[in-house]
């Protein structure tokens, strides 16, 4: 088999690893070559070890030919395959390959082997993050056969930050070693690497340990870094506290004005939230299909397209049921539950039952990484800001606007509205649409993080509910606390008493807390209709 292109490009990227340091001679022989590629798989990997010691650029080269299968052996002679052409792996000159040399064949452990010293050569890289990842690696599954090789690449490391991680990474081959010594300095070194693998580490080595001495080490080490990812954990937990909360309030702000503005109890609601996450994917689609260039803006399309498509629906059903409704709670919850159905099989008609995968644009991937065991995903940061961006965004509205100004006096008195001139449907009809957009936006986070299905509004309906009822009616402030702390205490009980009996838990609380104040954590200031 011929390189490619491609595969020699990748053979480059190898070479380059080990090109800078020691590119001005040959390490490389050619009994070494021959015992690279021919003889049984114990055979090679011990020559391969050895070659590793003396590491150079022709090493790298024939390592990821054998990788990618571009090697052909006739008994002591071996060529590199290019082009069409053979060249040796030691002075490279290039000759034609004979039509009766063999490929040479390796088997899964080995070509384990072979990835696994060409990620360990990484240690020889000109990039300080790549020297960094390899020792990284190294730390986690320390071998000692590559030793030597940490040893050169520790004696030449010039970065302080890369030649820490260097030395954990010998700390964590020498814990194995056969000198009590060593495993003593070993235990003790590693206390600085505050990882949960250097964690496992430590308590494999505490169980196979004989020496008091080491084993009285170990366990400190280990009581260090027990404290140490302790604080990973709590403050995980009070992001993804956050994080829940955030998606809490987004749900539950629709819900403050059509529940607790408007008085209508919209068993829909959580559908208004899957019509946006469905508006989101369909944009999504249409931006992979007609602007596969731009698909990483498409969330900023996707964003009012979301809203919009809420906000009519929300539109439509005020003005077609629910204005009918209005002072008949049991009614207009029997008939939005009815609507949460013929929505859901709605959407199940048109996009299938199955859930629906929408995919992050490239700018939310990944995270910020705080501690070792701490890293923040970047999607569930920006629903956090955006979060942040609806509220404020919403108080605005309702502060500072003509829209906001006659939707407080309408659920504030509604009689005397009216005779102020206010045209108090139309103002409904434009409170719903907003409720029932900003449940599209929620809609639209939650698809950032999860996959979209037709029941994806079932799961949020009666947390949003809660966090309206707990706030206080119609209280945008109530709300944003309530939706904050029953996010974090949903989280941080989940981690004492596990999923079920925390949720069981939150809900007794809110019963007991309702039954005490049942205008929730605040009041409704002013006078309203029935005062």
């Amino acid at each position: 088999m011929l390189w490619t292109r491609s595969g020699w490009r990748r053979a480059g990227v190898a070479v380059g690893l080990a090109l800078g340091l020691w590119a001005q001679g040959w390490a490389l022989t050619a009994t070494q070559v021959t015992r690279l590629a021919s003889g049984d798989t114990d055979s090679r990997i011990v020559a391969l070890q050895q070659v590793l010691a003396q590491p150079d650029e022709a090493t790298a080269r024939y390592l990821q030919a054998l990788l990618d299968d571009a090697v052909r052996i006739r008994g002591e002679q071996v060529w590199l395959l290019r082009d069409g052409q053979g060249m040796n792996p030691v002075s490279q000159q290039v000759s034609r390959v004979p039509d009766d040399a063999e490929e040479v064949i390796n088997n899964n452990r080995m070509r384990g082997e072979l990835a696994s010293a060409l990620a360990a050569l990484q240690l020889l890289a000109s990039d300080a993050s790549a020297r960094r990842a390899a020792a990284s690696a190294l730390l986690k599954e320390p071998d000692a056969t590559k030793l030597a090789l940490l040893d050169q690449a520790l004696a030449a490391e010039t970065d302080a930050g890369v030649k820490a991680q260097m030395a954990l990474a010998r700390a964590a081959i020498q814990l194995g070693s056969d000198d009590a010594s060593q495993r003593l300095q070993a235990a003790k070194a590693l206390s600085e690497s505050r990882t949960p693998e250097t964690q496992l580490l430590l308590n494999q080595r505490l169980a196979e340990e004989g020496d008091a001495r080491v084993k009285a080490q170990i366990q400190a080490s280990l009581n260090v870094l027990a404290a140490s990812l302790a604080w990973g954990d709590r403050l995980g937990a009070v992001f993804t506290g956050l994080s829940l909360g955030s998606i809490l309030l987004l749900v539950a702000l629709g819900l403050a004005i059509t529940y607790g503005l408007m008085g209508v109890i919209n068993m829909a609601h959580g559908e208004l939230m899957m019509i946006g996450a469905y508006a989101t994917y369909s944009v999504q689609v249409l931006f992979r299909q007609f602007a596969p260039g731009w698909f990483d803006a498409y969330l900023l399309v996707a964003v009012p397209v979301a809203f919009a498509a809420s906000a009519l629906v929300g539109a439509v059903l005020e003005r077609l049921i629910l204005r009918h409704l209005y002072g008949r709670p049991l009614e207009s919850l029997l008939a939005t539950w009815g609507i949460s159905l013929v929505l859901m099989q709605g959407v199940r008609s048109l996009y299938g039952a199955q859930n629906v995968g929408v995919e992050n644009p490239a700018w939310m991937s990944g995270g910020v990484q705080l501690l070792a065991n701490l890293t923040l995903p970047w999607n569930r940061l920006i629903i956090l800001g955006f979060a942040a961006a609806v509220l404020l965004g919403m108080s605005l509205l309702i502060a500072r606007t003509r829209l906001g100004l006659f939707v407080r006096g309408v659920t504030q008195n509604r009689a005397m509205a009216s005779a102020l001139g206010v045209h108090t449907a139309r103002i409904d009809t434009y409170a719903f649409a907003l409720g029932s957009g900003i449940a599209g936006l929620a809609g639209c986070a939650l698809s950032q993080i999860g996959n979209v299905g037709p029941d994806l509004g079932q799961g949020y309906i009666v947390d949003a509910f809660m966090v309206v009822v707990l706030g206080g009616v119609g209280q945008l402030a109530g709300t944003v606390y309530a939706a904050l702390g029953l996010g974090m205490a949903n989280k941080l009980l989940e981690g004492l008493a596990g999923a079920v009996l925390a949720k069981i838990a939150v809900l007794v609380f809110i019963i007991v807390f309702i039954q005490k104040r049942p205008q929730g954590l605040f009041a409704m200031k002013g006078r309203s209709a029935e005062a």
